[in-house]
């Protein structure tokens, strides 16, 4: 273990003698009114926002009894399921672009850029060895069987193995093999849970995509090109006649950065035609187009952008429970 992962992992005070049973009370949801749903959606880093919509929604009094999530919606819907939101946020908001490369432990060769270790080690601080059936809120994520392409409805056993599975990005994580089963992130068949909340039981769903009107393709500010200083020859010969200049030098992004862009694009097509299949009752969509896939280490900001965009969409939410509670 890496001296960075070592003191973070010495921070949390659950540590590596964290015990089932040990987590966060979870406040007692009001047992009149319709079931709310929450699906949380895939989008790397933007998915800080999650983060912010469920404290605007629980500031509000709005409080869901079932969570959804798909990738890194079911990091933070397994976090709050389990009562562990705050252990999170703490640990995003500590996040510095050094401690998030110290979480980064390179896989060569292999079936993935990543090995995800460390990554593995951290949810275990928060979630140990819970069972998804055993959490104070139902919580269920999604993931896609290897080979198959199946949609996999996680909703029993190991938490942390079933968040692993529904992050799996291909081509930076290895799959994960779960019950029997070789899964990939779940971002590939259901971007956004909106089925699976219902399924779980929601009477209405509450559905957070960090892909609306993105375009699909940000992974981040692309460092502006170096232009070299031209020599006095160079200058000469452009203004020879008949000199036909070439084209800039395009910036190419690495390995990772056209995996996850690529990725991103994908998942932002795949999640309009679900939505559109399986339309929420509320959708919130924060404004992510410029927050970038790779910017872990700015979980304030993220966390402010889901937080107002769930505050912009109270009214909204407050008219469908209301209409929810008259037909029931």
């Amino acid at each position: 273990m890496s001296a960075s992962l070592a003191a973070q992992w010495q921070e949390c005070p659950a540590g590596p003698d964290f015990l089932p049973g040990t987590v966060e009370p979870v406040r007692p949801r009001p047992s009149a009114g319709p079931r709310i749903g929450l699906a949380l959606g895939g989008g790397s880093a933007r998915g800080w926002a999650h983060i912010g919509v469920i404290r605007a929604l629980e500031e509000a009094g709005i409080h869901p009894t079932v969570v959804a999530g798909c990738s890194i919606g079911a990091v933070v819907g397994a976090c709050y399921a389990a009562g562990r939101l705050d252990r999170l946020e703490s640990f995003a908001r500590a996040l510095t672009k050094r401690r998030v490369v110290g979480l980064i432990d390179p896989r060569l060769p292999g079936s993935g850029l990543i090995a995800g270790n460390r990554l593995r080690q951290r949810l275990f601080a928060d979630l140990g060895t819970r069972r998804i059936e055993h959490l104070p809120i139902r919580f269920g994520c999604v993931a896609t069987e290897f080979g198959s392409g199946l949609e996999v409805s996680l909703t029993e056993g190991p938490a942390v193995e079933a968040v692993r599975a529904s992050y799996a990005i291909p081509g930076l994580f290895p799959p994960v093999t779960h019950e029997g089963r070789v899964l990939m992130d779940g971002t590939l068949v259901n971007p956004v849970p909106v089925a699976l909340a219902r399924t779980l039981g929601a009477d209405l769903v509450i559905c957070v995509n960090l892909n609306g009107d993105t375009g699909g393709a940000v992974v981040h500010e692309a460092p502006a090109p170096i232009v070299p200083r031209r020599s006095l020859f160079q200058v000469m010969r452009e203004r020879l006649p008949g000199f036909e200049p070439t084209e800039p030098e395009i910036a190419v992004p690495g390995i990772a950065q056209v995996v996850l862009g690529a990725f991103n694009i994908t998942q932002d097509r795949i999640s309009r035609a679900r939505l559109e299949r399986d339309p929420p009752d509320v959708a919130i969509g924060p404004d992510v187009a410029g927050f970038g896939l790779f910017d872990f280490h700015k979980a304030a900001e993220g966390i402010d952008i889901g937080y107002r965009a769930a505050r912009a969409a109270l009214p909204r939410i407050r008219a469908v429970v209301k209409g929810a509670a008259a037909r029931a």
